[in-house]
């Protein structure tokens, strides 16, 4: 690739969508780890709460389980749409001369 500077007004819209970025990686990483660290602490604190079957061969602990990992997927989910939608779209935008 050749040189390829950026005017300010450029400069500024990509640190912003840098910044945008960020914020939604927090705010993700926060949301698995509060789902992760949920599930670690019922398992640690509310064992009979965990052990409830709720059929033969389910129990509580087992379903929260398995949506630990559903909402794992699902958060991830949300960043790759959001990356392909919107942050790849303005990064184009912003190499191809234009506003974010």
């Amino acid at each position: 690739m050749g040189d390829e500077r950026l005017d300010a007004a450029s400069e500024a819209a990509l640190r912003e969508l840098a910044r945008r970025r960020g914020w939604l990686a927090v705010v993700l990483s926060l949301g698995v780890v509060l789902v992760y660290f949920g599930f670690l602490l019922l398992v640690a604190f509310a064992k009979p709460l965990m052990g409830t079957l709720l059929a033969p061969g389910l129990s509580v602990g087992i379903l929260l389980g398995a949506l630990v990992i559903v909402a794992a997927w699902l958060l991830t989910l949300v960043y790759v749409r959001w990356a392909n939608t919107r942050f790849d779209a303005a990064v184009r935008r912003l190499r191809a001369g234009g506003r974010p």
